[in-house]
């Protein structure tokens, strides 16, 4: 059967009860006049449907910086407990989410079941923490989105935490810790690197993640002999073409840029998505690639750039990897946890076995998040580094 005879005998079976991404709306249109101010500030906010019992939510969209240094805006959303703050403030949970795409439609917080795709979110409202989600720079505002850019992930996800501290009667304190999934787990584990730099008011108290994009290198090699690898090594490449103006033409085959692009402005979320990517993937599955990224410039420098360990890791580390994770093999992660340890910072390292990728966050978010609270008590960092 031929790809869109597949597609269509499929679409034909999809209930009525599936959904798209909301429409983009003016709250994420933003005029030149409101990008001046503090990097964090909030440009505005609206109350976000949905939210859990004892909570309130919030659609933000908040100052940030792009790769030039030049002032941005960024989306996302903001979740605050009912229950009383302490004194000092609340704690803030930032969530890194995964791949969802790297076009402005592919925002999380355009979906309407955006607060349920927070992996842990009740746990870390019943332990009175203010939780952000950023939408990273280029989803949801104007794009293109700097896909797997760790400095732009990273400040995303810290100006997400100011923006917080800036929502009236949030209580939310200095302290902080990111949580992270695939694509989030890179944005936090650069966030760990950046903080002190990037924002020393702020005080970070862990990372944790779950099957974090890591040595980007290796997953490229591993990521070409599968489906969803190939998806995503197109988004990683259409994106830095765009981002860093870096030429196509020395990596793709001439007869396959078209279908690249198609396949990376996919977005990567429901069921739906899932059949675009089909239909726009078919042509990548020979050997669409003619160089080899890791080894040509600039695609060569961008990739050791956006590795992350290249800095102190800031804070102790949190990782839960799925042993049955076919886009980020438990190989390459181990690899990188080794690393850490080399390097000194404590590492807790989850097994999950049987878990694949997309389910890795769901499964160790109960364990992610009693490891967050130690860490917010100042309890010492337990490390499986002597172990490895």
């Amino acid at each position: 059967m031929r790809p869109r005879a597949f597609v269509a005998a499929i679409a034909a079976l999809l209930v009525a009860g599936s959904f798209e991404a909301a429409s983009q709306t003016a709250f994420y249109q933003v005029e030149p006049s409101e990008l001046p101010g503090a990097p964090g500030s909030l440009i505005r906010a609206e109350p976000l449907a949905g939210a859990p019992p004892g909570a309130a939510a919030y659609r933000i969209l908040y100052r940030s910086r792009g790769l030039a240094n030049e002032p941005i805006a960024v989306s996302g959303v903001a979740v605050v407990p009912e229950r009383p703050a302490s004194s000092e403030g609340r704690n803030v949970v930032a969530w890194a989410h995964g791949t969802t795409g790297i076009m402005p439609r592919c925002a999380p917080s355009l979906r309407p079941n955006v607060l349920a795709l927070i992996p842990g979110l009740a746990e870390m409202l019943a332990r009175g923490y203010v939780v952000t989600a950023t939408d990273y720079p280029g989803l949801g505002t104007a794009g293109p989105h700097p896909y797997m850019i760790g400095v732009s992930e990273a400040g995303a996800v810290l100006d997400s935490v100011r923006a917080a501290r800036a929502l009236p009667d949030s209580r939310a304190g200095a302290r902080f810790a990111v949580w992270g999934h695939s694509q989030g787990g890179h944005a936090a584990l650069f966030t760990g690197q950046l903080a002190r730099a990037y924002a020393p008011e702020l005080s970070l108290a862990g990372i944790a993640t779950a099957a974090p994009a890591t040595l980007l290198a290796a997953l490229f090699e591993d990521d070409l002999s599968t489906f969803k690898g190939k998806v995503f090594t197109a988004m990683a490449l259409w994106s830095w073409s765009q981002v860093f103006k870096a030429p196509l033409a020395k990596l793709v085959a001439p007869g396959e840029i078209g279908a690249l692009r198609r396949t990376a402005e996919n977005c990567d979320e429901t069921f739906l998505d899932l059949i675009d990517v089909v239909v726009d993937e078919f042509p990548l599955r020979h050997r669409f690639l003619i160089a080899d990224p890791t080894r040509t410039e600039p695609w060569r420098w961008i990739i050791a750039r956006n590795t992350p360990g290249g800095a102190p890791a800031g804070a102790a580390v949190f990782i839960a990897q799925g042993t049955a994770d076919n886009e980020v093999p438990p190989a390459v992660t181990d690899r990188y946890a080794d690393r850490l340890c080399r390097r000194g910072t404590p590492v807790r390292y989850v097994k999950l076995p049987g878990i694949t990728h997309n389910a890795a966050a769901r499964a160790s978010a109960q364990e992610a998040v009693a490891w967050l609270e130690q860490r917010f008590a100042g309890a010492r960092a337990p490390s499986d580094c002597a172990n490895r």
